[in-house]
Parts: C-alpha cells; sequence; structure tokens
C-alpha cells in the first residue's frame, strides 16, 4: 500500500456515554475499551510506513489533552487542526484534504473517527489496502461492517457490482437510512446489505471536486478557513468566520448519498463504534451470568449488566439488564435498552443549569490537573498537580487570595519578583493581586493543597501577563 495521509477526527462530545464523557473530555479522549484512549488506539492503527504522519481536527477546548496524548505514543502529527465549533464530517474532510495537499499533491486520505473500537486491526489494514486502489482509480470509499444483528441504529448500503482493478471493492448500489426491525431482519438475510462504518478513503483532489460540485460554499468556506487560519504553538487554527460559513453536514448526506463515484471495501473487523454503554456491553468480557464489570463493584445476584465504578464502591442486589456507572460526581443508572436515550438526560442536565454535563471533579490542564477537595461560599480548597517540567501561566487574582501546601514534590514559586523552592510540608501565601506562578522543576509529580478566600471564587478571576500556552 503507498502511503496513506489518516486525518484523525476527534471532535465530538460523546454524550450518550455520560457521565464518563463530559464535552471538555470526551469519550475520544478516555481509556473506554482498553488501557489507552481511544484516540490513541485510532493512532496506533495507522502506524508504520504504510502511513504518514497524521492530521487530527479536535475541539480547540481539547488541544492540549490531544497534544499529551500523541507525546504519550511518541507519536508525531503533520498538524493538529482547531475547529472554532463542530460543523460534522464533510467540512472537516475538507479541512484535511486541503492540508493534505499542501504536503503531497498526490494525498490519499484514509478518515477515521476516533472513536471507534477495531478488534481486528490485520482486516482493517487489509481493508485499507484495498480501498487504496479504488481511490487512486477516482472513487470515494467506505468500509463496510458486516452486520452481525438486525440492528436498527445503523444506516445500511447495498453493495453493486466488483469494481474492476480493484479486489474487494463494490459499487454502492443504494444507502438506506436506519430500518425497522423488519427491514434490518431482510438486509441481513440478503447478505448484500452492510453497516456504514463512518471511515472513509479517497484522493483529496477527488474529494474535493466532488465537494465543489455539490457543495461549492463548504468547499470555499473551508478553503477561507485555512487561508486565514494561524499556527499557535503546536496547532492551526482554523478562521472562525469563515470555517462557519460552511454547511453543518456529514460526508454520508453531503456526498455519498448524491454521488456516482461511491464504493464499499466489505470488512470484518470487530468494528464497533462505542455508541452507547450498551456498545460497551457488547464488546466487554462478560463474566458467567453476562455481567461486564470494571472498578470499585461489589455484585450480589446480578445479571446481564454493565457495572462501572472510576471510585467508590458501588454495591449493587439482583438486577438484570441495567447499566449502572458511578464518577466522583454523578451515577448514571438505566436499563440497557434505554442507554441511547442519555443523551436526553445529559440536555436536561444542560438545561437546569447543572455543570456535571461539562467536566469531571477532576479538571484538566495543558500543565496537569486540579480537582475540588471542598467549597463554599468564601473559600475553594482544591488538589493542584503540575506535570514534571510544567509551570502555571504568570498570573494574579483580583478578588481572591491563595495559601499553597506542597505535599510531594518540589514547587517553584514566584511571588512579586521572588523565587522560592518549597518542599513537602512547607507553604506560602499569595495575597490578592499579587503577581505569581506556580512551577514544577523536578522530573517528577508536584502536588500541592491549595485554600482560596476571597468574594469572589470564579475561574475566570485570573489576570495573565505571560504564559506557556497561548492563553490569555
Amino acid at each position: 500500500m503507498g502511503s496513506v495521509v489518516p486525518v484523525i477526527l476527534s471532535g465530538g462530545s460523546g454524550t450518550r456515554l455520560w457521565p464518563l464523557s463530559r464535552s471538555l473530555y470526551p469519550k475520544q479522549l478516555l481509556p473506554l475499551a482498553s488501557e489507552r484512549s481511544m484516540l490513541q488506539e485510532t493512532l496506533l492503527r495507522v502506524g508504520g510506513d504504510d502511513f504518514s504522519s497524521p492530521i487530527i481536527i479536535c475541539n480547540e477546548e481539547h488541544r492540549f489533552i490531544v497534544a499529551e496524548q500523541l507525546r504519550g505514543l511518541g507519536a508525531t502529527s503533520q498538524a493538529i487542526v482547531l475547529e472554532p465549533e463542530g460543523r460534522n464530517t464533510a467540512p472537516a474532510a475538507a479541512v484535511g484534504a486541503l492540508m493534505a495537499l499542501r504536503n503531497d499533491p498526490d494525498a490519499v486520505i484514509l478518515l477515521l473517527p476516533s472513536d471507534h473500537v477495531i478488534g481486528d486491526k490485520g482486516s482493517f489494514r487489509k481493508a485499507s489496502a484495498a480501498g487504496v486502489k479504488a481511490a487512486q482509480a477516482g472513487a470515494i470509499v467506505t468500509f463496510g461492517v458486516t452486520p452481525s444483528r438486525p440492528d436498527t441504529g445503523y444506516g445500511y448500503m447495498k453493495r453493486g457490482v466488483a469494481l474492476e482493478g480493484a479486489e474487494g471493492c463494490f459499487a454502492i448500489e443504494k444507502f438506506v437510512e436506519k430500518p425497522d426491525r423488519a427491514t434490518a431482519e431482510s438486509y441481513l438475510a440478503d447478505g448484500l446489505y452492510y453497516w456504514n462504518s463512518g471511515m472513509f478513503l479517497f484522493s483529496a483532489r477527488r474529494y474535493l471536486d466532488e465537494l465543489a460540485r455539490l457543495h461549492p460554499g463548504t468547499l470555499t468556506a473551508c478553503e477561507e478557513a485555512i487561508a486565514n487560519g494561524r499556527e499557535d504553538l503546536d496547532f492551526f487554527r482554523l478562521d472562525e468566520t469563515a470555517f462557519k460559513r460552511a454547511k453543518s453536514e456529514s460526508i454520508d448526506y453531503a456526498i455519498m448519498e448524491h454521488t456516482k463515484i461511491a464504493a464499499v471495501v466489505p470488512a470484518d473487523m470487530q468494528w464497533n463504534d462505542v455508541g452507547s454503554w450498551l456498545s460497551l456491553w457488547d464488546i466487554g468480557q462478560k463474566d458467567g451470568c453476562g455481567n461486564v464489570i470494571d472498578g470499585n463493584i461489589v455484585a450480589i445476584d446480578v445479571k446481564n449488566s454493565y457495572l462501572r465504578s472510576e471510585n467508590q464502591v458501588v454495591a449493587v442486589i439482583g438486577i438484570d439488564g441495567l447499566v449502572v456507572v458511578a464518577t466522583d460526581d454523578a451515577v448514571l443508572v438505566a436499563p440497557k435498552d434505554k442507554a441511547q436515550e442519555v443523551k436526553s438526560l445529559v440536555e436536561q442536565i444542560r438545561k437546569e443549569g447543572r455543570q456535571e454535563h461539562e467536566s469531571h471533579v477532576r479538571v484538566q490542564r495543558p500543565w496537569g490537573w486540579y480537582q475540588t477537595l471542598d467549597l463554599g461560599e468564601r473559600f475553594h480548597v482544591k488538589q493542584i498537580c503540575v506535570n514534571p517540567q510544567a509551570k502555571l501561566s504568570l498570573q494574579s487574582h483580583r478578588h481572591r487570595a491563595e495559601h499553597w501546601v506542597v505535599v510531594e514534590g518540589t514547587a517553584r514559586v514566584s511571588r512579586d519578583g521572588e523565587t522560592l523552592d518549597l518542599v513537602e510540608n512547607q507553604s506560602t501565601y499569595i495575597p490578592i493581586g499579587m503577581k505569581h506562578r506556580l512551577e514544577n522543576p523536578k522530573d517528577s509529580p508536584l502536588r500541592i493543597i491549595e485554600v482560596q478566600s476571597g468574594d469572589y471564587l470564579g475561574e475566570d478571576d485570573i489576570v495573565r501577563f505571560e504564559d506557556s500556552y497561548g492563553r490569555r
């Protein structure tokens, strides 16, 4: 297989996997199906000489987490492109294609969502190799998953005639929407219908030509978003005004259902799009009673359930077919057959003005993380962990003072120009208005307990003077 440019889409919010997935730390960045995040697993699938360095397209708010996860693998990228607003997969694919053409005028794109699980990596790579020939010949290729059940939650496609010169690749006769149960059963019996995996392979130029024919305004918007975009540290920021003019539409609706060059490579790659807790139950290792259990769980007389705890003990008695997921600040209990409705639950949480849909108790930052331990009207107690060799911005606060106690590691503290190193059990005080900075000069983590006090304790009470991460 010739060199292929992976364009990895990492912009989703994964609301159906709440409370583990949050808008500021969504499912693709979490280790849901292995010890690595799903983004990392996607990156590993496209390693090796057959693939060039990837282009990653992600939400601006996730940029530092994405960069850190690449570093955790020792991986590099051609670009990490920041979307100012999600516009679905058709514009994202256009941006990826345009970026790839800057380095290779004959670029072939492998467009991959970052939230899929693929159990058979060999079949995945074999299917990719088969699709390359068709893509180089001008087809826009998707991968069809042989259905294992009459699922009504997926779109389907029907395989047509075989393509000449591209063994294992077929024209697509038609696309069909999510069917009812009886129709899905007929598709399963027919043997020519496949689930639409949402993964695509195409010549960058060919895709852009089809987009220009079908949605010229979207292509122009993406071209201008790149032309007027800018480099920012390790990232490329698309121009917000231009990109918002792109029509928010999936490749399926924008291109595949209207083009005459759609093709499919059938592939049995043990694919799962991890769209709900039921998906994780499907692919999880089950005990003798049909349960998938992860974390601090005590279960008696439990069957066919998905049980997960991120911290505290969860004790369950006498249930069948439930999803129970506990995090530090939320617990979800739902029948497995209602797992798709978690998205509506998250929307209700948002409408009620709660914050649990947005972030976890542990909030990630480019320098590390912080976690609230206690919060009152005029005080806020946090645990702060600073990564090795990382530092916070040089800043001050208008409304709060801070007390810092080192509990692990060494803290380098700047206070109005004075610098001092503090070790375990030592502390310092930052008055209101004092210019200050916290830094970890060592190669091991730094942990401190911070006690804030004042009449306003919001995260926006920060005046930044210097910042290593380009924040304002």
